[in-house]
């Protein structure tokens, strides 16, 4: 089974740390907080869990972070300790670290000193909460290739009784309907057929180039 090391619980620490878990990983965190040591392990979101300063090699070294799968950085107030801890992984010859920044130049620092992915989850959640603003039709996205993205959208009303053949969405929009989640049943319905009728409150998942995925904003 895949072992994971996190560093620093807060918020998107103790995230992550549910994450795996809730995924049957083996799951071991070190923060410098006896209290927040103790809540997480109460939670039981880790296998186990240590109070540590993660910039000292000594800490790193003791519980051989070089032997697990991946480390997770997700030190963010103290860019410093992030850096540090960062560097002391990448000399321990730790072959993933999935480091957190804050900005894009922490991000430039830490890719520099060894982190092999970094992820920057206020910005990310910055942009989403805007995107829900200003795109209130697309309830999720994600990118899909270069040029196209993947999109979750409220059924439009005039969608609303017609069958995905009718409303040929290909043509329409240059993309394709690739799910439906009726919220009446709960039930999901992936690659639908054509003669698939849209319902009220339905969810449909749908793949479509960036350009037109504009014109979704504007449906009604």
């Amino acid at each position: 089974m895949k072992q994971y090391l996190v560093l620093g619980l807060g918020r998107f620490g103790q995230s992550v740390c549910e994450t795996l878990k809730a995924h049957h990983k083996i799951v071991v965190a070190i923060d410098s907080s006896a209290e927040i040591v103790q809540d997480v392990v109460d939670k039981g979101i880790v296998t186990d869990a240590l109070i540590g300063d993660v910039t000292q090699d000594k800490t790193l070294k003791s519980i051989n972070a070089e032997s697990f799968s991946a480390v997770f950085v997700c030190i963010g107030s103290d860019i410093e300790a992030s850096i540090l801890a960062t560097h002391t992984l990448k000399e321990l010859k730790v072959h993933k670290i999935i480091a957190k920044a804050v900005t894009r130049k922490h991000g430039k620092i830490l890719e520099n000193v060894g982190a092999t992915t970094v992820v920057y989850p206020e910005m990310h959640m910055g942009e989403r909460v805007a995107l829900q603003e200003v795109q209130p039709n697309i309830l999720e996205q994600l990118q899909f290739g270069k040029d196209h993205i993947l999109v979750e959208i409220e059924a439009p009303s005039s969608f609303i009784g017609k069958d995905l053949k009718h409303l040929d969405f290909r043509n329409r929009f240059g993309g394709n309907i690739i799910g439906i989640s009726s919220s009446s049943s709960g039930i999901s319905n992936l690659l639908p057929m054509g003669d698939t009728i849209v319902k009220q409150g339905d969810k449909l998942l749908v793949i479509v180039s960036k350009k037109e995925a504009k014109r979704l904003e504007n449906l009604t």
